[in-house]
């Protein structure tokens, strides 16, 4: 190989002496350490003065003053920029810095909006050197990784919001007068789920207690539930039975003509002088604990969203002081340990018949506690969502 390189590139005069390695690899180091720093001076001490630089983001920019203005545009945009370097590869006059990128996205990036979040992308920087400096710089990124990382952190960031709203929606805290206490909570197996429940203080002075199971996960299912729920908030307290308002419940969201409509949905009404009078919409059916065991409460009709003109009955039942209702979805029953065996509906029976006399946040937990312990090692695949009414 010749000791001189004659190069021409882009109108760049690559005329000089070979770098030795030991000479290469400290000129790269002194570039990262700059860069690590942010230090933009440093930086261009490393640059020919009609250096060529080449990205994807910047395009082609001459001349050390230009160069300076994408790497302090990097900086600004780019916070809390973290290099690290895996290898650098040296042939003659041309060098490979191969690197891994750490930043947070602040100001947005490849036209994107910011995200907020920590972003890692590989980097290769394309050196060609000639008398001591920098001659060509072309910066290499893994665009279509950094833009995958890029819009999948905005999904996230959003899903973070669509939970703080979901979680703000469903009645977390323990809903209590003189002849009743409700409590109740759902784990939604994504970051939203499609479960939701109510409590409900109704204008004849009895509470109306919800549960709704909506077809599908993620984001289509939580936005049908927050559309259901909102339905029954609304309609509870004017549309009368629970009956009734299952049946008009129903119309309203076949009529709204979503494409994925289907839900089941149970609700109960208690009053004061003990009257219990519940309609199911297909959901899993509650369980009623009384003195003389469990019972399992199925009087209703179809799913919600499946037929326009679908009645509902209903079913009036007089409980005592300490009975309870035990609502749940079908993640409680379904869930699976590592081995894929379902909890099921023996064992969660067995759960609620071992804690039949226990308050009601008590009879919560331990039925949250039954379902984690089954469930170990092995990852949720549905949401669960469980709310437990007492009266007394």
């Amino acid at each position: 190989m010749s000791d001189a390189i004659d190069c021409a590139r882009d109108g760049v005069s690559c005329h000089g002496a070979l770098m030795s390695r030991e000479d290469t690899l400290a000129l790269v180091q002194r570039l990262v350490d700059a860069a690590r720093r942010r230090d933009v001076p440093q930086l261009m001490e490393c640059y020919g003065d009609e250096a060529v630089a080449s990205s994807p983001v910047f395009g082609d920019v001459r001349g050390r003053a230009a160069i300076a203005g994408t790497w302090e545009r990097l900086f600004s945009t780019l916070a809390d920029i973290h290099i690290e370097v895996s290898d650098v590869l040296i042939d003659g006059n041309r060098t490979a810095v191969l690197a891994s990128v750490g930043i947070t996205d602040r100001k947005g990036w490849f036209g994107l909006p910011p995200t907020g979040s920590a972003i890692a992308y590989r980097l290769v920087i394309m050196l060609t050197l000639a008398d001591g400096k920098i001659v060509r710089d072309e910066r290499i990124y893994d665009s279509a990784g950094v833009l995958e990382r890029l819009e999948k952190a905005r999904i996230d960031k959003e899903l973070r919001t669509a939970a703080d709203v979901q979680r703000a929606l469903l009645s977390r805290t323990v809903h209590r007068n003189r002849f009743y206490e409700s409590v109740g909570d759902s784990l939604p197996c994504r970051a939203i789920g499609g479960d939701f429940f109510e409590f409900v203080e109704l204008p004849s002075g009895s509470v109306g207690v919800a549960m709704g199971d909506v077809a599908g996960k993620g984001p289509p299912a939580a936005l049908l539930a927050a559309m259901l729920q909102g339905m029954f908030a609304s309609e509870a307290p004017i549309a009368g039975s629970p009956a009734a308002t299952l049946a008009r419940i129903n119309r309203l969201l076949i009529r709204r003509e979503v494409e994925s409509r289907f839900a089941t949905l149970v609700y109960g009404v208690l009053s004061a002088d003990g009257a219990f009078v519940y309609s199911n919409a297909g959901h899993n059916a509650p369980a009623l604990l009384a003195a003389g065991g469990i019972r399992r409460l199925t009087t209703g009709g179809p799913i919600l969203g499946a037929f326009l003109d679908a009645t509902f009955e209903e079913e009036t039942l007089y409980v005592q002081r300490g009975h309870t209702v035990v609502m749940f979805t079908d993640g409680v029953t379904e869930a699976r340990d590592a081995r894929g065996e379902e909890l099921g509906e023996d064992r969660l029976m067995a759960c609620l018949r071992a804690n039949a006399g226990s308050p009601p946040a008590v009879l919560l937990s331990r039925i949250f506690a039954a379902v984690r312990d089954f469930g170990a090692g092995a990852d949720q695949a549905d949401d669960i969502t469980v709310t437990v009414t007492q009266y007394g």
